[in-house]
């Protein structure tokens, strides 16, 4: 088992880092907590497409969720907006999945991530991956 930490440094980076990690880990049918803030409302009646539940804690909304076919292959497609202004990987602010292969939590629209992964060969495609970046792109810490 190993833990990382990912800070996106170069707001210039493509988003299919992103959706490699998630297309490999997330997996249908695992539980996910979509998080936005309250002023997104239209991310939010977007997410609670598939909500099972949801709650509002402060300046943010948790929608909670069972991944399908129709989430990944809108993570994998989407384009978010304003990204000339912060270069988003997803339009949700947070997103949490645990499953049997990592726990994971994409926040601040993807560009920092946390991950414990718990195979070894998982671990190896995790650092495949992000082996193709330089620490000008990336900063990533591992205990």
């Amino acid at each position: 088992m190993k833990n990382y930490s990912i800070q996106m440094i170069d707001s210039h980076v493509s988003s299919e880092w992103w959706k490699a990690i998630i297309a490999h880990f997330v997996k249908v049918g695992d539980r996910v907590e979509i998080r936005c803030w309250k002023e997104e409302i239209e991310d939010i009646s977007h997410a609670k497409h598939y909500e099972k539940s949801h709650r509002y804690t402060g300046n943010e909304v948790s929608i909670s969720a069972i991944v399908t076919d129709e989430l990944v292959a809108e993570l994998m497609d989407e384009n978010p907006k304003y990204k000339e202004l912060y270069n988003k990987m997803t339009k949700y602010f947070t997103i949490n999945v645990k499953n049997d292969l990592c726990d994971i939590c994409s926040t601040h629209y993807g560009t920092e991530m946390y991950i414990t992964i718990y195979s070894d060969i998982d671990i190896s495609f995790f650092e495949g991956v992000m082996s193709k970046f330089t620490e000008d792109e990336f900063s990533i810490g591992e205990w």
